[in-house]
């Protein structure tokens, strides 16, 4: 069998599996999307003190302005999560994450963590794809409408979002000689630059998908570690973050990868 074929079985594998699944996709990828603010929030309200205390103590702002930002992420995050999950208002709640992911990524001092800030620029990719979604559910409803101009910030949404999530995959690179580490990098790096061009997106998009749930599940298995343990939530919280850029990935599998893309530009030709 030669590439082409191998190429096209695996392309009618991808195409078999959106049909069987179209009417669900969307609906696991949100939650996939969504699940890092979920716990998060979760988090917030069993883990209150210590949020806060650290919070205090990183910043020497008070008792009272240290409650309110461990408030704000809890309400922020499961209103946010609400609203996505039950499909209203959802581009104010993905402007509402966004503000979280900011005020986080000054808060923890993720700014100056390389290997943070690229995952929650990921996460923001993901973001911006929901955010691409629904508005094109919004553009439905005027259907015979001609919206040409008006889509293009969707498209430009939906390169941004494959391109700050293929930010995720980079994190997972190792630079060390054994072979494993050499094949997962070149499989990787190629997975990744398909997606961020918009080339075979579907295919290497989900093929992203596998590779990372089964490097998720393999290394941050939080289940494993004793809840009184830091490792626990270190694991825990790298779980959920990868989950929702798999959430991002779905949502590229379930939309395309939109009109800025080489998979559009090949239609035209």
């Amino acid at each position: 069998m030669g590439q082409n074929d191998l190429m096209g079985t695996a392309e009618d594998f991808a195409d078999q599996f959106l049909r069987v699944t179209k009417q669900y996709l969307p609906h696991v990828a949100r939650l996939c999307l969504i699940s890092t603010f979920l716990e998060d929030g979760i988090r917030m309200w069993f883990q209150w003190s210590e949020q806060r205390d650290y919070i205090d103590t990183t910043w020497s702002c008070g008792y009272l302005l240290a409650s309110s930002f461990v408030f704000l992420n809890l309400l922020g995050q499961l209103t946010g999560c609400v609203l996505v999950l039950s499909r209203n208002f959802v581009q104010y709640a993905c402007f509402g994450l966004f503000g979280i992911i900011a005020l986080q990524t000054i808060a923890y001092s993720i700014l100056w963590d390389l290997k943070f800030l690229m995952r929650n620029l990921a996460l923001g990719g993901g973001l911006l794809l929901l955010l691409a979604e629904s508005r094109s559910e919004g553009k439905s409803m005027f259907a015979g409408v001609p919206t040409m101009r008006e889509s293009s910030p969707k498209q430009y949404m939906q390169l941004g979002g494959r391109v700050l999530l293929v930010l995720m995959f980079m994190t997972l690179l190792h630079f060390d000689a054994s072979f494993f580490s050499i094949v997962q990098n070149i499989v990787g790096t190629a997975l990744m630059i398909l997606v961020a061009i918009g080339f075979k997106t579907k295919l290497a998009a989900l093929t992203l998908v596998v590779w990372l749930f089964a490097i998720n599940v393999y290394f941050n298995a939080f289940w494993t570690i004793p809840v009184y343990k830091p490792m626990h939530d270190f694991l825990k919280y790298d779980f959920f973050q990868t989950m929702s850029v798999i959430g991002g990935l779905l949502l590229v599998v379930a939309l395309g990868p939109g009109g800025v893309s080489m998979d559009e530009k090949k239609k035209e030709w």
